[in-house]
């Protein structure tokens, strides 16, 4: 019996509250999990978990037993880490995204990444609901917009700028809005999923101004705006890396240049603990210094 790998399991089942979780995770079978936790509870002499056909519980035991194991797997882990510094970083990096930045601004950079780091496996998830990094196993999280969660440590990697856009078909039958106020009247397509809801925020001259839209259709990921948008339904408020060059052309107009929408930060997000692993901080560098050159997510602006 190995028992690090009988920890590891341990801990991810009762992270996750699933055997088959951890198996897929660690490609492996879920009879294979349940049998290294059975091998743990014979070789400790109690009992870690309880279960049954819907759930799994700790018991006392088990719960001691976790708490321990978090300890181990970390020491073990940053003493990994430690010397691992000498050699390329390896291991499978599980990374999470929203869809639409996943698609278009991170994977044209995935290959390149594997080049510099072909030790790396990189398994990546894309959805535009915030996931719990612990319980889905995932070691870096891309989120846009602030993090509240101070289970987890952040660091800013780019900006999202947005902009007020809309099909040039759209604005021949609507007219253009000239400030932010003129978007009462217009059919406007609200991004459900951002913080301040149908509220949209502009800096101008005048400073901050904030402006209660309504339109006919609203939608939970960028891809529904991007459609929205093009088939010339309203006007939106979206990052410009959604619309790429396309906002050069004369499919699509952006409008209200002397009202800028509020700024997003970028951030790469990862769980909290005494030392980050190779694998995760060469990921985080390695987009860090690609957004430097994008203009689009660029801290320095566009030129």
């Amino acid at each position: 019996m190995d028992r690090i790998e009988c920890m590891k399991s341990f801990a991810r089942t009762v992270e996750t509250g699933s055997f088959s979780a951890v198996a897929r995770e660690m490609e492996t079978t879920q009879p294979t999990i349940s049998k290294q936790i059975a091998a743990l509870e014979e070789f400790l002499d109690v009992q870690l978990l309880t279960r049954s056909t819907r759930s799994l519980r700790l018991t006392e035991e088990g719960e001691r037993f976790y708490e321990h194991c978090q300890r181990v797997l970390e020491a073990i882990a940053e003493a990994e880490a430690s010397v691992g510094l000498r050699v390329n970083p390896s291991g499978t990096l599980r990374v999470n995204c929203p869809v639409s930045f996943g698609q278009l601004m991170v994977m044209p950079h995935i290959k390149t990444f594997l080049e510099l780091y072909p030790d790396i496996k990189v398994d990546l998830t894309m959805t535009d609901q915030f996931i719990d990094l612990v319980e889905d196993g995932v070691d870096v999280a891309i989120r846009i917009g602030n993090v509240e969660d101070t289970s987890l440590i952040t660091h800013r990697i780019g900006v999202t700028r947005r902009i007020t856009v809309g099909a040039a078909s759209y604005f021949d039958r609507a007219g253009e809005p000239q400030t932010p106020n003129d978007l009462i009247s217009h059919n406007c397509i609200v991004y459900t999923r951002l913080t301040t809801g149908n509220e949209w925020h502009f800096q101008g001259k005048e400073g901050t101004i904030k402006v209660k839209v309504n339109g006919n259709f609203r939608v939970n990921n960028s891809a529904g705006i991007r459609e929205a948008v093009l088939s010339g339904l309203g006007i939106a408020v979206s990052p410009v890396w959604l619309f790429g060059d396309l906002v050069n052309t004369n499919a699509l107009k952006v409008v209200l240049k002397d009202y800028q929408p509020t700024t997003l930060p970028i951030f790469a997000v990862y769980r909290r603990g005494r030392f980050i692993p190779a694998k995760v901080r060469c990921f985080v560098d390695f987009l860090a210094s690609e957004f430097k050159l994008n203009p689009w997510v660029s801290d320095y602006g566009i030129s």
